[in-house]
């Protein structure tokens, strides 16, 4: 992870990936072909920097992933993933055929990290995420983990640190020739993600959403 445990990709060969990716989508369902279309031309928040990474292959038949990094300048305050899964025959813990997954994680002050109610709060951030913008969804469920860091020996100059990561996945309700509306699913993640880097809402309809207090400072990238 960048803000926190380095990257999240797997470090696989990009070429032969995109060479992999290349000839999966065009052997890929047309819903999936539609949806993962959607994510490459939606558009996100300057702070939010969003590239391809290498999709799990043992999940579902189908699958795209993102990786993102939510940016201020040279600092870097929070990171995850996203994953689109697909199977046409459909899966029965989704109650549909796509599933989206995700990984979200940043660092917090040492004393946030025993709030009680932080893992309640981080959960309505996702859930208030899909709803700031209408998005309806189904088979909800996920963890919240808070962890602390404390250094010895060689590393114990380094301050103690905390961190916030949120592991979830929900069911995005197929519209028109049966493709989400993946476009409208990547800004709500995004939302979430700018809520745990502590950004203010982007606009009017997220202002419902709890906003995370002040945290350590950011890594540098």
């Amino acid at each position: 992870m960048a803000a926190a445990q380095g990257r999240l990709s797997d470090g696989a060969d990009g070429m032969d990936d995109a060479k992999e990716e290349e000839h999966a989508d065009r052997s890929a369902p047309l819903p999936f072909r539609a949806a993962v279309d959607a994510l490459r031309a939606a558009r996100v928040r300057p702070q939010v920097e969003i590239e391809q990474v290498p999709a799990p292959k043992r999940l579902a038949p189908f699958a795209y992933a993102l990786e993102a990094t939510v940016v201020d300048g040279e600092q870097e305050l929070a990171d995850g993933r996203l994953v689109l899964l697909h199977d046409p025959a459909g899966h029965e813990a989704w109650q549909g055929t796509f599933r989206l997954v995700t990984l979200v994680r940043a660092e917090l002050e040492a004393e946030m990290a025993v709030d009680p109610l932080l893992p309640d709060v981080c959960w309505s951030w996702l859930t208030g995420a899909l709803q700031a913008r209408g998005l309806t969804y189904g088979e909800p469920s996920g963890t919240v983990t808070r962890a602390s860091s404390h250094y010895f020996g060689g590393l114990s100059p380094r301050p103690a640190a905390s961190q916030i990561e949120i592991r979830a996945s929900w069911t995005p309700r197929e519209g028109l020739g049966g493709a989400p509306d993946t476009a409208a699913h990547l800004a709500s993640w995004c939302d979430l993600l700018a809520q745990v880097a502590g950004l203010p809402p982007a606009g009017p309809g997220d202002a419902s959403v709890v906003t995370l207090p002040q945290r350590r400072g950011p890594q540098s990238r």
